[in-house]
């Protein structure tokens, strides 16, 4: 295997390892929740003015999937909609109280995973930490790059669910 797959295969390694040591905390702590939800209420949280068109793009799903994804959050109560006075066609969303409160639990088990991880990022040089970013940004940027190539709309995925 040369560097690349290694890279490759190690990030994807890591990915596996953090989902497996997160979700049983994730799931005890959001019974009744589906992760997809409790993502899209983080996003809304920290995004001002969210509207279907800027979730599916940051999620890489249709507008059909999170006008679905929102209608299920509005009816639980955890989201709600609004207009702008100077602008009725565009609809946003805000977060409830109910959706802050779950919110701040989530925001809390990742302060917990830092907390645990800790000790192998205090370890890391700023100089590592810019290189490792600098790489992290010049692999996204040719991956937006090829996506444009294929022409294919990226909000055409249907895996959000």
């Amino acid at each position: 295997m040369n560097k690349e797959e290694q890279v490759i295969m190690g990030f994807r390694d890591l990915y596996n390892k953090i989902i497996f040591l997160n979700k049983p905390k994730m799931e005890e702590s959001f019974k009744g929740y589906k992760s997809s939800e409790v993502h899209c209420i983080e996003y809304i949280e920290r995004n001002e003015d969210s509207n279907v068109t800027r979730l599916a793009e940051s999620f890489y799903v249709t507008r059909g999937a999170i006008s679905k994804l929102t209608k299920k959050l509005i009816k639980k109560g955890l989201i709600e909609s609004y207009q702008k006075p100077d602008n009725k066609k565009e609809i946003y969303f805000r977060l409830t109280s109910q959706g802050k409160a779950i919110d701040k639990v989530h925001e809390e088990l990742h302060k917990e995973f830092r907390e645990r991880d800790k000790a192998v990022f205090e370890q890391v040089t700023e100089e590592q930490f810019d290189i490792m970013l600098s790489f992290v940004e010049k692999y996204s940027r040719h991956l937006d790059a090829e996506i444009k190539k294929t022409g294919a709309d990226i909000t055409n995925r249907n895996d959000f669910e």
